[in-house]
């Protein structure tokens, strides 16, 4: 890594850092099933809207977006003893205007059905589980294997002399470890 100055190397530390933090935290509009027009009876399980929001991360702070025809559909939020029984009586909220947002603001599970008769027994509900927020940024030293005495790490050996040129940086942030 002729060239490579530490000083470069701290200076893109920095910026991914930087990068990191705003990349995380920053609050989404998120489309309910990645498109329009796909809160709708799904053509089969592999279209189910639970099965697209297994594979999505919410977390506290996003939106979710819905498009539908306002004159035959809705969006009940329940709660999950409604969602199970596809029960539409006793909505917690109604939303009905054809482009519905609604703003995730505390962690933990939502539950959606249609408004319209029938099509919550067809699969057209959708439980999305919010991620709890982290409360800070920072390292923490891992456990301990059981039975370890407390005492001085004593670091490993190995062939190698030193890293001619080379630079390591560990971020950790959230949960992620970055190396380079």
């Amino acid at each position: 890594m002729a060239g490579f100055s530490s000083s470069k190397a701290l200076s893109y530390s920095s910026l991914l850092v930087v990068f990191l933090l705003f990349g995380f935290s920053e609050a989404r509009e998120i489309t309910v099933g990645g498109k329009n027009g796909s809160w709708a009876v799904p053509s089969s399980e592999s279209q189910s809207l639970n099965k697209w929001a297994e594979s999505t991360r919410f977390r506290v702070g996003d939106t979710l977006v819905w498009k539908y025809d306002s004159a035959k559909d809705s969006v009940l939020r329940v709660t999950k003893e409604d969602y199970s029984n596809c029960n539409a009586s006793n909505p917690i909220e109604q939303l009905k205007d054809g482009e519905t947002k609604l703003h995730l603001d505390q962690p933990g599970p939502y539950y959606f059905i249609s408004g319209t008769k029938g099509h919550c027994e067809k699969g057209q509900k959708l439980v999305v589980v919010v991620m709890t927020p982290r409360k800070h940024l920072g390292i923490s030293p891992a456990p301990s294997p059981a039975g370890e005495v407390d005492g001085p790490a004593i670091a490993p050996t190995s062939g190698a002399t030193s890293l001619k040129g080379g630079v390591l940086t560990v971020v950790a942030l959230g949960g992620f470890c970055l190396w380079f």
